[in-house]
């Protein structure tokens, strides 16, 4: 019986890990969906049905000062909870990704991302409905998530230009901005990138679907993000 040289136990090895890497994103995307079902339908049910009780009781209270400035400090805390029980669902898991599709969440992440930080962020999607699997359409979102966080944390920028391309071989997404650039060499960079683990989950998520993700610097300025995920061969 031969024994594997060393590159190919290696390689062996490298792939184990993207294979364990790849069931481990599946299994934490499909806790955070859940978790985010049951934020929704348990505590989601709940808090709107005490709302609808306390607007009730609002109703039938005496028009005591003291007692109606309770009740309105209670209504307020309880829109608070409500509003923090959505942004956990959203923060867990993109439910337009599910219902509206991957156009749809790719456009409104960029969307909110810019009237958040009130930064000029652009978006070029195709017109229908990417052609793609649900597990590329999960990885496109995090990947945008993550080139967005980062471009607040880190970019110093003031404009973002994400670009979606949707063919028959595979899907592209890019992000653009106009920051600082890299403050690293481009060779090795993204595995330079020790603490930046967001972008390296993505990188991985990329690789296990057979894609890349590439960091490079902008023409003028600022940085280029671009992930490329090959389509699967048809059956």
């Amino acid at each position: 019986m031969s024994v594997p040289a060393p590159l190919e136990q290696d390689a062996l090895r490298s792939a184990d890990l993207s294979d364990l890497l790849g069931h481990v994103h599946t299994c934490w995307d499909n806790e955070r969906r859940s978790l985010s079902r049951q934020l929704h339908d348990s505590l989601g049910s709940s808090l709107t049905a005490l709302t609808m009780h306390l607007g009730l009781l609002m109703q039938k209270m005496p028009q005591d000062a003291a007692l109606q400035d309770r009740a309105v400090h209670m209504k307020q805390l309880l829109m608070q909870i409500v509003e923090t029980n959505r942004q956990m669902q959203i923060k867990l898991w993109n439910d337009k990704l599910e219902f509206l599709g991957v156009r749809v969440a790719l456009g409104e992440a960029v969307e909110q991302f810019g009237q958040q930080h009130q930064m000029t962020a652009r978006c070029s999607l195709p017109e229908d409905e990417l052609d793609c699997p649900r597990s590329h359409g999960i990885v496109l979102l995090h990947t945008l998530e993550e080139a967005l966080r980062n471009i607040v944390m880190h970019a110093r920028a003031t404009e973002v230009d994400v670009i979606v391309d949707d063919n028959e071989d595979e899907v592209m997404l890019t992000v653009k901005d106009n920051g600082i650039g890299l403050n690293a060499p481009l060779a090795g960079v993204l595995g330079q990138l020790s603490g930046k683990f967001g972008l390296r989950t993505a990188r991985e998520r990329a690789a296990y679907l057979g894609g890349t993700l590439t960091l490079a610097p902008g023409a003028e300025r600022g940085v280029t993000l671009t992930i490329i995920l090959p389509k699967p061969a048809a059956a």
